[in-house]
């Protein structure tokens, strides 16, 4: 039902569909226009709905919303008085792309399809102004979508590296670490090119934290993960376990460079001096000094699967540390 000419609405004049037009130009537009109320909640159209209607906000204010695969609707943006929306699905004659929802009791002008198309061929010089501003809109949201699709993508790369590493100290996580290996023992060419395992337990860790605090525990824990990161090679993956316990993957590496790349690590967590406040608080500063033990193994020599390698590398791990610790022991 067409209602009445709303010509002295300063939120009409003001919309930017509008804003290239002479008042005579106006009045044929807004001549077809309809007014149209919708209550708080109740949406205005949804996604997939045929375009068929063009519409501009009068008042009140509107969310856009999209789907996501799971279902769940996310919002896009805000949709104030005098802004248009709707249009390229007429245009396009495309399924709605979004869910438009009234966030308040709202009023919107509406404005068929088959008169805005009435109105480009009846009109055409009104029809290139409508065009204009339309297009200069899209190029607005365009800039606001691409904005959105960067933050959507920097939200899930954070979360993709928040469930494969350790918090603590950045390194892989073990989840990533045994999916790693399974995947180079189900894709990869195990018979001809070579993998090590490094297995790492820093000794009487529990020390340093019944001396010195959980703090100065943590302090040396990312210390040695900077010696992990500092020694291995593009490639190689660096995982801590849990506690004071890390791992090392290291592709297409045999036992003897395997156990010297081991070596390396024993020698510079050896050498590596972490200060720490001396009791939690203190300003006064001790110096820690820690060791490692290591145990390798290597695929397909000493197993033929994941489970198999992290086995016996971790049996390894614990013939070092029952052979006086500090040492590196390659599976037999």
């Amino acid at each position: 039902m067409t209602g009445e000419n709303p010509v002295a609405d300063p939120v009409l004049i003001q919309s930017s569909i509008f804003a290239a037009m002479s008042e005579l130009e106006f009045n044929a537009v807004t001549a077809f226009l309809e007014r149209r109320r919708v209550d708080a909640g109740v949406q205005v159209f949804k996604e997939g709905d045929a375009g068929e209607e063009l519409f501009i906000l009068l008042s009140g204010e509107l969310n856009a919303y999209v789907s996501q695969s799971d279902g769940t609707q996310r919002w896009m943006f805000k949709i104030k008085p005098g802004d248009f929306f709707g249009e390229m699905s007429v245009i396009a004659n495309e399924p709605r792309s979004a869910t438009i929802t009234a966030k308040i009791a709202s009023d919107v002008m509406v404005l068929q399809g088959i008169d805005f198309y009435r109105i480009i061929f009846e009109h055409p010089m009104i029809g290139i102004k409508m065009l204009k501003a339309i297009g200069a809109v899209q190029n607005m949201w365009l800039e606001q979508s691409s904005r959105h699709l960067k933050d959507l993508m920097s939200w899930g790369e954070t979360a993709r590296r928040r469930a494969i590493t350790d918090e603590l100290t950045g390194l892989y996580n073990r989840r990533f670490l045994e999916e790693s290996i399974k995947d180079r023992f189900e894709h990869g060419s195990i018979g001809i090119r070579k993998m090590s395992l490094l297995m790492l337990d820093l000794d009487k860790v529990h020390h340093i934290n019944d001396n010195y605090g959980a703090a100065a525990g943590d302090a040396v824990i990312i210390a040695v993960a900077e010696i992990l990161r500092s020694q291995i090679r593009p490639g190689d993956v660096a995982a801590r376990l849990s506690g004071d316990e890390f791992a090392v993957l290291l592709p297409d590496t045999g036992g003897e460079d395997a156990v010297n790349i081991a070596e390396r690590i024993r020698e510079s967590v050896f050498k590596c001096r972490v200060p720490v406040a001396k009791s939690p608080g203190s300003a006064v500063q001790a110096v820690i000094e820690t060791r490692t033990s290591i145990g390798v193994a290597v695929a397909p020599v000493h197993a033929g699967n994941e489970k198999g390698l992290i086995f016996t590398a971790d049996r390894a791990l614990r013939k070092a540390k029952d052979l006086g610790r500090n040492r590196v022991e390659l599976a037999d």
